[in-house]
């Protein structure tokens, strides 16, 4: 149905899949080098023992099918690290490559490789970012390649997760502490954040007003 296709996307598209693969690029990178003292098998929390106390149908992953064992893991990220090299560029997005839809192909390895880290990574991989990237990489998939018309009824659920994040990431702050109201939670949170960075300190003495307008 031609009606329901968004021509008009197709740079939105270009660059958000290979935005999309950047995220994912660092995302293994980043389990290459701290999975295995986190959750490897001799990690603070040992991915194996979860693996045999919680079934495939409530965490679903490569490992219950072919089992865990660092290399194994090391096998999955770096898979996952060549992957997102070649959404990044590009390299499988035309009409030159045999397969049809191989871009399509490619996001949904990428998810699944993704998928399979995060359902194992129990405390480690329980923050929202996390199934933020699943999400929005799950959706990615049926973008489709550039030879084909990205569907107007994806485009509305990529913007129904993006209201979900920012509205849903305000609703959390209002209903809990009391200075997200009164807007004075930014006083403090240059001084008190999990990573702060060279720039925290002069951001924490800026006038309480412009702390003011950060809140809203």
């Amino acid at each position: 149905m031609d009606w329901l296709a968004a021509p008009d996307y197709w740079l939105t598209r270009f660059v958000f899949e290979r935005a999309l693969g950047v995220i994912y690029l660092v995302a293994f990178l980043v389990t290459v080098n701290q999975f295995r003292p986190l959750l490897g098998e001799h990690g603070l929390l040992p991915a194996p023992d979860f693996i045999r106390a919680v079934p495939f149908r409530a965490s679903p992953t490569l490992f219950h099918l072919f089992g865990y064992s660092d290399r194994k893991l090391l096998v999955v990220a770096w898979t996952g690290v060549v992957l997102s090299v070649v959404a990044i560029i590009g390299l499988f997005d035309g009409d030159d490559f045999p397969i049809p839809f191989a871009s399509m192909l490619i996001f949904a390895m990428l998810w699944v490789l993704y998928l399979s880290i995060v359902n194992v990574g129990q405390t480690f991989y329980s923050f929202g970012w996390e199934s933020l990237l699943l999400e929005a990489g799950f959706l990615t998939i049926f973008l489709g390649p550039a030879t084909t018309t990205p569907q107007f009824s994806l485009i509305v659920l990529m913007r129904w997760l993006l209201f979900r994040v920012e509205f849903g990431a305000g609703l959390i702050k209002m209903r809990g502490d009391q200075c997200w109201r009164d807007l004075t939670c930014l006083y403090y949170h240059h001084e008190t954040q999990p990573m702060p960075n060279p720039l925290s300190w002069y951001f924490h003495r800026l006038p309480k007003r412009l702390h003011r307008m950060e809140v809203l």
